[in-house]
């Protein structure tokens, strides 16, 4: 998956980008299930800069977030794909609680709600090879003391 950081800094760019990717079949209302045609923009968060909309129909709010790990936290679209990006990459939560400006315990319990469902998608099926390669990572190389 491809994080263009320079196109995705802008917050209506995120939130069309979060919106492709956790919605793909389009944002529909949590009450009633009808889609976005059928709502109104019912407010922008100030924290966060969410458009929020309210169904016609049945009267409930919802955003990008809704229905995701990261509805009721206040990020901005930014720093959620960001925060996606640093996981995905392997940053450790200290440095992206300090790029993304919030704490190290909000970044590693996001983290860790991440890393579960990435896991809970997994295949349980194995592969069909029946030998594979891997590349070795030699980390902390190095003289033993």
């Amino acid at each position: 998956m491809e994080f263009p950081i320079v196109d995705l800094l802008d917050d209506e760019l995120s939130e069309q980008w979060l919106m492709k990717y956790f919605h793909p079949n389009g944002l529909k209302c949590p009450g009633c299930g009808r889609g976005i045609e059928a709502a109104r923009i019912f407010r922008r968060t100030r924290r966060s800069n969410l458009t929020v909309y309210r169904c016609r129909h049945c009267h409930r709010i919802y955003n990008v977030y809704s229905g995701t790990l990261f509805q009721g936290k206040q990020l901005s679209p930014s720093q959620v794909i960001l925060l996606l990006r640093g996981v995905c990459k392997g940053e450790s939560s200290a440095v992206l609680a300090g790029e993304l400006g919030l704490s190290r315990t909000t970044v590693h319990t996001l983290r860790q709600r991440i890393q579960r469902n990435a896991q809970k998608i997994q295949p349980e099926i194995p592969l069909g090879d029946q030998q594979t390669e891997t590349d070795e990572l030699f980390q902390n190389a190095g003289e033993k003391r």
